[in-house]
């Protein structure tokens, strides 16, 4: 069957590390690449981060990239106190081996996109990167095949009452992106709180034992983080960045509709809030398919059936 060919920007990050390990377990993934950008915490570490996660899996065959090390116009906000100074909590590697690419980030992107128009753009951090390359060379809107992301919430977010971390990291870029005409898919909040590793596949995970599950046990084996009360009464944790993968391998698990997103700039009190319309009510063109919905067991079996190929 023919691959998918993806490119894949991050900021591991616990859930971005998962993200990594589900995308080279699917071999009906093609990585073209690997780009970093500055978000759960310093570029430094999430470039680092990115290359020990190939390492663990046995794919130092992928390009990986350093881009933005802060949002276009705002100094940059990290998560640190969620994913550890190091971005990975509760998993120790070694230092990384393999080599950090010359060539920004940035004009990885562009370059890729130039030569194919089959490329899914996979971003699960905050979107400077994207929002440079699509600044930089905005003819790439049309050959992009598709941007799936990671990002935003109809209802609610993880840093303020309404703005969801990726989004408010860097709202100016997010705004570029959505109002770049590429056709986009939008994961938000409301569809990944109700995606949780919980007690159930921790045991699954450590009953298969092979290198990506026993990472994931580690990233994610904190129960006194597990808030019933911000997840429906569901006791876990969200792999928010899984579900773009998830989505890529299969759809059907996944629902939601086409809307209007526009994102908050200005107010200090809703920064990097996602305006969805998701009832009409804007008047304008929709400009992204909103995912909403999970069918969190479908979804979540496959992701513990790929973690536990050896």
């Amino acid at each position: 069957m023919p691959r998918t060919p993806i490119l894949i920007d991050c900021d591991p990050g616990q859930d971005d590390a998962v993200m990594l390990m589900l995308a080279m377990n699917a071999p009906e993934l093609e990585i073209l690449g690997i780009t970093a950008v500055g978000g759960n915490v310093p570029l430094a570490w999430t470039e680092a981060n990115a290359r020990r996660i190939c390492e663990l899996m046995g794919r130092r065959d992928l390009p990986v990239f350093a881009g933005c090390d802060r949002p276009l116009v705002r100094p940059l906000v990290t998560a640190a106190h969620v994913h550890g100074e190091d971005g990975l909590m509760g998993l120790t590697l070694p230092a990384p081996t393999m080599v950090l690419q010359r060539q920004h980030a940035v004009d990885f992107i562009v370059e890729t996109l130039r030569a194919r128009d089959d490329v899914v753009l996979c971003p699960v951090g905050p979107l400077t990167n994207i929002a440079m390359a699509l600044t930089k060379a905005p003819d790439i809107a049309r050959r992009v095949r598709r941007i799936v992301l990671m990002g935003g919430a109809i209802h609610g977010g993880n840093v303020t009452p309404v703005a969801e971390y990726n989004i408010y990291a860097d709202p100016d870029a997010a705004a570029v992106v959505f109002a770049s005409g590429a056709p986009i898919v939008m994961i938000g909040l409301d569809c990944t709180h109700q995606a949780l590793i919980g007690p159930d596949q921790i045991a699954a995970l450590k009953r298969a034992g092979t290198t990506a599950a026993k990472a994931t046990v580690a990233l994610f084996d904190f129960p006194e983080r597990w808030r019933p009360h911000l997840y429906g009464g569901r006791v876990g944790f969200p792999v928010h960045d899984a579900c773009v993968v998830g989505w890529l391998l299969d759809p059907q698990a996944f629902a939601g509709r086409d809307c209007r997103v526009d994102v908050e700039t200005a107010s200090e009190l809703t920064l990097g809030q996602t305006v969805v319309d998701w009832h009409g009510k804007h008047g304008g063109a929709p400009n992204a398919q909103v995912i909403r919905d999970v069918d969190a067991p479908r979804f979540l079996d496959e992701l513990l059936r790929r973690l536990s190929r050896p």
